[in-house]
């Protein structure tokens, strides 16, 4: 990988990561606990619990991508970041900058 992919893909990741925080502060406010008021009706409140609970997946799932790219991101300048975690061989430049995250290539992550 040369020096201007490199800082290409990291600038594509601190991008990534401001992006997925301020995307978990959204969900923050989607998860909150879901009061029993009178305004509500038994249906709207189990409408408004089952929101929560897709809420909360969407929040684990941002947040473990969000520690993923916080750790590419500190991997970025080893010379064997880009290299597959499983075979060994070069992981493609286009599948980095689309997932920055990744460790596998996409042969070894299809398996």
């Amino acid at each position: 990988m040369t020096k201007e992919e490199r800082a290409s893909l990291k600038n594509r990741i601190l991008e990534l990561i401001e992006i997925g925080e301020k995307e978990i502060q959204l969900l923050e406010e989607h998860t909150k606990p879901v009061s029993p008021e009178n305004s509500l009706g038994r249906i709207s409140r189990m409408d408004a619990i089952n929101n929560k609970g897709v809420a909360d997946a969407a929040m684990r799932n941002k947040k473990s991508k969000l520690s993923k790219l916080k750790v590419a991101l500190t991997q970025i300048d080893n010379e064997d970041f880009g290299t597959c975690s499983n075979c060994k061989r070069t992981i493609q430049a286009a599948r980095l900058m689309y997932m920055p995250e990744v460790t596998r290539c996409v042969r070894c992550a299809a398996r």
